[in-house]
């Protein structure tokens, strides 16, 4: 059966509240079958260490006051979670290891590692027992008839044939961390913090699907974030920056936690058991995630030269004191990283053999990829050198570099460490679909664009795509050479394989920018949407879409704190959407938008002249590429009946496009047919165009194809595309060939309206309206 293990520290376990809460948690994520690692409850752990301190030191008035600490804390999680029965069994059971404890210390016999077990043995207990008392099938196991070492090596076959043995009931395992038993059935520790270990080797034992450390974050961060407000959450982290960050001493996850994983497809998660819903950090196999920044903090080490470190020696004097050490070589010469509380107890086992280099250090360490460590770290000695901070000892190695310093790293300093090497480092992943005529020049804009923002984001165009053909490059494609990649690189693909390519990226931020025309495209956002893509867009379709599905798609964004800019969909790069929401965000009301949305068609009735047949202006505008290929799409209207549409969603009205009134620029009937077909009967297309042309001049007016949409007091929404004239000396009836115009009425710009004219289609400028929207997107999310 597929089992998942679920870990639990000690500040998930902390109080009774707790223990409530992480048996909620395990009623939502485990099923039978499942095993549960727990922890020391709080900070037992290090109240036994105590007390074997004082046992050692035969202060027995010490030693008595610590194991009251111990019981009070113990009796209190009891006393809050049980009664009756079952409350009375588990005191008299607490009780009567108490009084065992005290009665091996006074004969001598007490042993460290069967009482430094005792905190897992209790949490299991407790947490199992309230588990029943939820009426869920749970027994406590002591990992000691699981795990065992010989000459401190796991025999990893016999472990995984006992635990395939005795884990096979249909009930939750509760396991106890950190412990483990030796030949000969003494009790033996996994190191401080092992529990994260037990439960990766106990997975690794039982084959299971995957492991979640439940902890008290939420994930993995750049940094600590209870120091640094704006610390990033990392969705992804690579098992070697993990494994290095718990060298370093990053409490999220510790030393060995991933070796039991190395070359199995177990899922590792960090989830937070305070806030369950929250999405977790995976820890991922070696290329499937790209190397993260990361500055963790150090207090009070102590910095060691040893002479002659033997293999495995570390990993003894880790055991020893039960505390991860970090150890590295400079020149031929092996330093350790100490807690100073412990150098006295490593001084004593090497013998003669430690040299104090410095002592009560703080400091931080860089983590960051090889390739940019060296830049980063010269970044940092000058913030250092700025900020006064003395630097006693340095060291770089190929993916990180030590500061260590006189004076602990206060919030404010560490703050600005993060803003100026880790979130400088943001990174977008942009996607762009269409690299036809205004996607070329998107592309030829791009790379001035990417060095502007490159102060406050690292951005990478990672995906290609044009018709059913895509370059994709998760680290970045070289945008100078982009058409010799494509030449050489481009693949086919479908729909599917392009949403997993965008759904395994590994970026702090994912951008689809969509050039296309295309409606099936269109349809794609909710799947890039459940990606956590933001979107921008050129294309129509989806902002014209039915309502159901347009507001659904709304609703995902507004879940997943998403964008979606659209500014070029209406306009080419005029800032009509930007007015809109700044006049409705300010507190005004727009009360009607008329205008001429469509380059195509502005161009055509502003160059008419009563001495030319209308066909022949059109098959002209369509030479010169100004008309769709089949120029009646834009003579139908559609193109300005879905441009009207969008603006009134950005108004807040609920409308479909069939709400919209359309009156074609032509003849209903010639829509029909072919092309060939239209120019057989073009005459009729002139007769028409030229009874509305003498219509208007009669009138003294200018013949105009328009967009007007009017909200009257009541809340009436009248909306319509088609034939208009013009007053003479308006601003519509006076555009510029080409040109768009939006006029604004508003309760402030009623009696003189707001009007925005300027080209209304054209490569370079819708090219800009997308870097446009780009340049927002990076500033809302900065």
């Amino acid at each position: 059966m597929t089992r998942v293990v679920h870990k639990f520290g000690g500040s998930s376990l902390s109080s009774a509240s707790r223990y409530q809460a992480v048996a909620q948690i395990i009623l939502g994520h485990c099923k039978s079958g499942d095993c549960v690692v727990v922890s020391a409850a709080g900070k037992t752990t290090n109240t036994l260490v105590k007390l074997w301190q004082s046992y050692q030191q035969q202060d027995q008035q010490a030693f008595s006051d610590v194991l009251i600490q111990l019981e009070k804390h113990q009796s209190e999680l009891v006393d809050e979670l049980f009664s009756g029965d079952v409350h009375r069994a588990l005191k008299a059971q607490l009780d009567a290891e108490l009084v065992a404890i005290t009665q091996l210390a006074q004969q001598s016999e007490l042993q460290e590692s069967p009482l430094l077990a005792h905190g897992e043995l209790w949490s299991a207990r407790l947490l199992a027992h309230y588990l029943n008392e939820l009426k869920v099938a749970a027994r406590s196991i002591d990992a000691r008839q699981l795990f065992t070492l010989h000459d401190a090596q796991l025999l990893h076959q016999q472990n995984k044939a006992t635990c395939y043995a005795q884990l096979q009931d249909a009930v939750v395992y509760v396991v106890t961390g950190f412990i483990a038993q030796d030949c000969d059935k003494n009790t033996v520790t996994l190191g401080r913090n092992g529990s994260d270990y037990s439960a990766t080797l106990l997975a690794s034992y039982i084959d299971a699907s995957a492991v979640s450390i439940w902890t008290d974050t939420q994930g993995v961060y750049s940094t600590d974030p209870r120091k640094v407000s704006n610390a990033l959450k990392y969705p992804k982290v690579c098992r070697a920056q993990a494994n290095l960050l718990a060298r370093l001493g990053n409490p999220v996850l510790h030393a060995k936690t991933l070796s039991p994983l190395k070359g199995s497809n177990i899922k590792l998660q960090v989830r937070s058991s305070y806030e369950p819903e929250a999405s977790p950090t995976e820890i991922v196999k070696e290329g499937y995630s790209k190397a993260k920044r990361f500055i963790t903090t150090f207090e009070n080490l102590d910095l060691v030269r040893v002479e002659n470190l033997a293999k495995g020696e570390v990993r003894t004097l880790s055991q020893l004191i039960q505390h991860s050490i970090h150890h590295f070589i400079v020149n031929g010469e092996a330093y350790l990283l100490l807690p100073a509380t412990f150098t006295h107890i490593v001084a004593q086992q090497l013998a003669g053999r430690i040299n104090i280099v410095e002592s009560n250090l703080q400091g931080c360490a860089l983590v960051a990829s090889s390739s940019e460590l060296s830049g980063l770290k010269q970044q940092a000695e000058q913030l250092f050198h700025d900020r006064e901070v003395v630097v006693r000892f340095a060291h770089q190695d190929s993916d990180y570099a030590l500061f260590l310093t006189d004076q602990a790293l206060d919030s404010d300093l560490l703050a600005v460490l993060h803003d100026k090497l880790i979130n400088k480092g943001r990174e977008i992943a942009v996607i762009i679909a269409g690299i036809g005529n205004v996607g070329d020049v998107f592309l030829q804009q791009c790379e001035q664009q990417i060095t502007r923002l490159q102060s406050q984001f690292d951005l990478k165009v990672v995906g290609l795509l044009r018709s059913k053909e895509m370059v994709f490059s998760p680290s970045g494609i070289e945008l100078s050479a982009w058409q010799t990649q494509w030449k050489n690189e481009a693949q086919s693909y479908n729909s599917k394989s392009l949403v997993e390519h965008i759904s395994e990226l590994d970026y702090e931020h994912k951008v689809v920018i969509d050039i296309t025309a295309s409606e099936a495209f269109s349809l794609l956002y909710p799947d890039f949407v459940a990606s956590d893509c933001h979107l921008i867009s050129a294309n129509k379709y989806a902002g014209t879409a039915d309502r159901g599905w347009y507001q659904s798609l709304r609703e995902q964004q507004r879940e997943r704190n998403l964008h979606w800019r659209y500014n070029t969909s209406v306009g080419a790069g005029l800032p009509i959407n930007f007015a809109l929401a700044d006049l409705q965000n300010s507190g005004d009301v727009i009360t009607s938008i008329e205008g001429v949305f469509s380059g195509t068609l502005s161009w055509l009735c502003s160059s008419f002249t009563a001495d030319q047949k209308f066909s022949d202006l059109v098959l002209a505008a369509q030479e010169m590429g100004y008309t769709e290929p089949d120029p009646r799409e834009d003579l139908s209207g559609r193109d300005m009946q879905r441009k009207l549409l969008i603006l009134a969603r950005d108004l807040g009205l609920e409308l479909d496009v069939d709400d919209i009134a359309l009156e074609p620029l032509m003849p209903v009937h010639l829509a029909e047919g072919s092309w060939d077909d239209f120019l057989a009967k073009r005459d009729e297309l002139d007769t028409f165009y030229a009874v509305k042309y003498q219509q208007a001049d009669d009138e003294g007016k200018s013949l105009r194809y328009t967009g007007q949409l009017i909200i009257s007091d009541s809340g009436t929404v009248t909306a319509k595309v088609g034939i208009a004239f013009a007053e003479a000396g308006s601003a519509i009836a006076n555009l510029t060939p080409g040109d768009n115009i939006f006029v604004i009425k508003s309760v402030w710009y009623e009696q003189n309206p707001l009007v925005i004219q300027g080209p209304g289609a054209g490569k370079e400028v819708t090219a800009a309206g997308i870097h446009s929207d780009l340049y927002w997107l990076t500033q809302q999310l900065k």
